[in-house]
């Protein structure tokens, strides 16, 4: 059973914007804060978890990325979006989403396929 789908990458220049969507199975959305994460090229086996959203509303960001992400969610859908803006080259990488574990760790041990996002110069 497929839970977790993102969709929404792409490439574009930089000073670009995209909205990425994740599409979560309905139990593990209203249960859990929802998370984005990011693996950049160069660190193959390291996710960062950039941005999350808890059940109530609640956004918290990676320090570097607040004020051009925005996480969000609409809860009718099990639907959580992330919109960047103004794109850097830096902030080329595969796109993930996943529930966060009490404990703050990712939830689900099996991924989904990731969205490729590219920055170009």
């Amino acid at each position: 059973q497929v839970q977790l789908v993102e969709s929404g990458g792409g490439l574009v220049h930089a000073g670009g914007s995209l909205r990425l969507t994740c599409k979560a199975s309905q139990m593990i959305f209203a249960a859990n804060p929802m998370g984005w994460y990011r693996q950049a090229p160069a660190k193959e086996r390291e996710r960062e978890l950039i941005a999350f959203i808890t059940p109530g509303g609640t956004t918290t960001y990676e320090r570097s990325l607040k004020g051009r992400f925005f996480i969000s969610k609409v809860d009718d859908t099990s639907t959580v979006y992330l919109n960047m803006t103004n794109l850097q080259p830096q902030d080329t990488a595969v796109y993930f989403c996943n529930a966060l574990s009490s404990l703050g760790a990712p939830l689900l041990s099996v991924w989904g396929q990731g969205t490729q996002v590219t920055v170009s110069s």
